[in-house]
């Protein structure tokens, strides 16, 4: 009989305040998205950082003379670059490519751009070393050590761009959750003003039920469980908007970075744990908005 009372009492609260119940899970399902958008960016940027963690290589450029007159690096000074590279604390591998394979591999760069293709192919490129180590934060103290030192002409190190391509991704995810913060405020403000007006217009049978036994809780439980029902549709909706988002943004905007390997791709399991995350989120903070409210500001 409780059972059945809470459930009616629900029903016919969603569907007496329908207009503020619509209002409150788009809301959430807005303010949700926003979230998980953020979090997928957290996911994406971890993901890229991972990515490019075992392809971050330090190189040193080298000079006109030795990429001219050196197509083994048996002579010197790169014999003693490439001997005392590998002797040094966390160096894994050093790799010569001579000014033939440096063309090579721009020309297979740029296959689908005839006007790179052309240029760096009238464009004598450098030989250069491609240094890879255990720990990335060493490629520094590497490239200070060796970059002075003859016959090289400069070195860059992947690092700083890598850490580059990540911080428009935490840029991204700030943004997000900026956007969240506002739209969950909304939502939440939303959640207790329809609280209050569902109580409001039940003042009367709510007033019997108290004077014939029932208890505070048990009368005030169908108002919160108004607001969880809503929070729990707006909280599948912003799940469906993130699958629905994968195939219609994402895969679109950086489908062909993620076919070229530039970017590791955002999976469905990445959205699953995402879902996994933001969906009690939601259902929660309604179920304690509305708790709040009833306690401080309904007192039938």
């Amino acid at each position: 009989m409780r059972v059945s009372f809470l459930v009616g009492e629900v029903l016919r609260g969603l569907r007496r305040n329908v207009t503020i119940t619509v209002a409150m899970i788009l809301t959430t399902m807005v303010s949700l998205t926003m979230l998980g958008g953020g979090l997928l960016s957290v996911r994406m940027a971890d993901k890229t950082g991972e990515f490019f963690a075992s392809r971050i290589e330090l190189r040193f450029y080298l000079d006109d003379d030795v990429s001219k007159n050196d197509q083994d690096c048996s002579q010197e000074p790169c014999k003693s670059l490439v001997s005392d590279l590998k002797k040094s604390n966390g160096v894994v591998s050093v790799q010569f490519l001579n000014r033939d394979a440096a063309l090579k591999e721009a020309q297979d760069l740029f296959k689908g751009q005839p006007t790179m293709a052309e240029y760096v192919t009238q464009t004598p490129l450098p030989a250069s070393l491609r240094v890879k180590m255990t720990d990335a934060r060493d490629y520094p103290r590497v490239l200070d050590e060796f970059g002075k030192r003859k016959g090289i002409k400069f070195g860059t190190n992947d690092k700083e761009i890598v850490d580059r391509m990540i911080s428009v991704f935490d840029g991204l995810r700030n943004a997000a959750f900026g956007l969240a913060i506002v739209m969950a405020l909304a939502a939440l403000l939303l959640i207790a003003n329809m609280v209050q007006i569902a109580a409001f217009t039940r003042r009367t049978e709510v007033g019997i039920m108290r004077l014939v036994g029932a208890t505070r809780w048990y009368t005030q439980l169908p108002f919160l469980l108004e607001a969880v029902v809503a929070a729990i549709f707006g909280s599948i909706l912003a799940v469906g908007a993130l699958l629905l988002a994968r195939p219609m943004v994402i895969d679109k905007v950086l489908g062909q970075l993620f076919d070229e390997n530039v970017f590791p791709r955002i999976t469905g399991s990445d959205i699953a744990n995402v879902a996994l995350t933001i969906a009690p989120i939601g259902i929660v903070f309604a179920a304690l908005t509305a708790y709040a409210t009833l306690r401080f500001y309904v007192r039938e």
